[in-house]
């Protein structure tokens, strides 16, 4: 019997919008409905993509045509950021033959400035990107301030830099917690926008949105007619054939939650956030660099009087309870500053906050009692502790939910040896396990003379 809606029985390809015109249909609500969240000023146009990388890469090259466009110069172009990026934007910049002008980070500044931007903008840059959420602190680049700065430049030397917004995780909690927060079309300097519908747009992986404020912003040779799957048929994603299921999950959402579902998600995790902030502020050893204020992302450090362990040695032990916390350097000019990072998503509860303070709280009182530090390289934070033992990876790790512990014999202290012999000893347990659950035994003579039949006996040991 064939399903009453033929598009919940198969989402299709996005790329085949003919046969699969529900999907084609979904995909321009959730763009309008994005274009609606973000004060796009009219019609908008726009399109699902991957995931946010390659709404990022569709961002840049029409950054890149639009100027290529404008001024017909043959000259190499540049693009204006922090240092602070995502890779993404370091990828586009080496595979599209455009010249990344990273601003440093200064002191206390871990994120791109307006006086930064303007400095090293010149007649061949395409554009800046704005991030709203850092990458490494969770922190929100001031967009309003880049864009009042860069029309300072234009007004004094004609020059004309739009602003593309990047904002995979932002995006989607700024309007809806910081509605008086400037960034978005509002500002007319903005021309594009990306998300990820898979990191706060809540649905799985991997989708993202990249919608452009109007068809100004998008140059026409950047989209192609096709006609050969029946129809004319225009395309501008990098991907072609991609299925339509995440598209469907995106658009439930957003009518299942609505703005006030995905407010309250946003306010929950903020206050989470603040929570383990909080507590982290009374376990002693750290200094909280972010606490969640904007994204719902920590990122702190250790104090300066702790050196008997370091971040990287919290990160490796910390993965022993099944949490995974990153452990890493900042970019130049900060690379002094080693820090661990906490993205608090939907899920995370304030009981398994509480779950994880307690956790962290052990673990850095197992690290006091060590005898010896660990050097501070990125090497600590892969596959060996304190001590230099190789350290098992959890089968299972999980930011939301700690899997079954593997817990040393002592109650006071943590040996990465003696977990290496307890999951070895585990590993073993399991592969004698998945073995055939029973013994064959061999013929014997009877009384007879005669042999007895082989039978097969259970094992004594029970099945995986």
């Amino acid at each position: 019997m064939s399903s009453p809606c033929p598009f919940i029985a198969s989402p299709g390809r996005v790329a085949h919008k003919d046969e699969y015109p529900r999907t084609a249909e979904l995909e321009a609500r959730c763009v309008r409905m994005l274009g609606g969240l973000w004060n796009a000023p009219g019609a908008t146009i726009g399109c699902s993509t991957v995931g946010s990388s390659e709404a990022c890469m569709l961002g840049g090259l029409a950054l890149k045509r639009r100027w290529r466009r404008r001024t017909g110069s043959a000259a190499t172009p540049n693009l204006v950021m922090g240092a602070n990026v995502q890779v993404v934007w370091e990828k586009f910049c080496r595979y599209w033959d455009v010249e990344p002008r990273l601003v440093p980070l200064e002191g206390d500044r871990f994120q791109l400035d307006a006086d930064g931007a303007v400095a090293h903008c010149d007649e061949h840059t395409i554009g800046v990107v704005a991030i709203l959420g850092s990458t490494f602190d969770g922190s929100y680049e001031p967009v309003a301030e880049i864009a009042s700065a860069l029309d300072g430049l234009q007004a004094r030397t004609g020059i004309d830099v739009p602003i593309h917004v990047d904002g995979a995780s932002g995006a989607m909690i700024a309007p809806f917690v910081d509605p008086d927060l400037i960034w978005d079309f509002r500002l007319g300097r903005v021309a594009s926008i990306n998300t990820s519908g898979h990191k706060f747009g809540l649905v799985p992986p991997g989708v993202g949105w990249v919608v452009w404020r109007d068809d100004d912003a998008l140059p026409d040779d950047l989209v192609f007619n096709v006609d050969y799957l029946g129809g004319n048929m225009p395309t501008f994603p990098l991907n072609f054939s991609r299925p339509g299921a995440q598209i469907a999950a995106q658009y439930f959402t957003f009518i299942r939650l609505g703005a006030e579902g995905y407010s309250a998600i946003a306010r929950e995790c903020r206050d989470v956030a603040a929570h383990v902030a909080d507590g982290l502020d009374a376990l002693g050893p750290f200094d909280v660099l972010t606490r969640g204020t904007e994204l719902p992302v920590l990122a702190f450090t250790l104090r300066a009087d702790v050196t008997n362990f370091n971040v990287y040695d919290v990160s490796t032990r910390l993965r022993g309870s099944g949490w995974i916390v990153p452990a890493y350097r900042f970019p130049p000019n900060r690379e002094d500053l080693h820090v661990l990072r906490i993205v608090v998503r939907n899920g995370f509860s304030h009981d398994l906050a509480d779950l994880f303070l307690r956790d962290v709280e052990r673990r850095c009182r197992c690290s006091s009692a060590s005898a010896s530090p660990t050097p501070t390289t990125r090497a600590s934070i892969t596959e060996h502790g304190a001590s230099g033992h190789r350290v098992p990876r959890s089968r299972c790790m999980t930011v939301r939910t700690p899997p079954t512990r593997i817990r040393s014999t002592s109650p006071t202290s943590w040996s990465p040896c003696r977990t290496a012999r307890a999951w070895r000893a585990l590993s073993s347990t399991r592969a004698r396990a998945s073995a055939p659950c029973c013994t064959a035994r061999t013929g014997s003579a009877g009384r007879r003379g005669r042999s007895r039949p082989t039978r097969a006996t259970p094992c004594a040991r029970p099945r995986p």
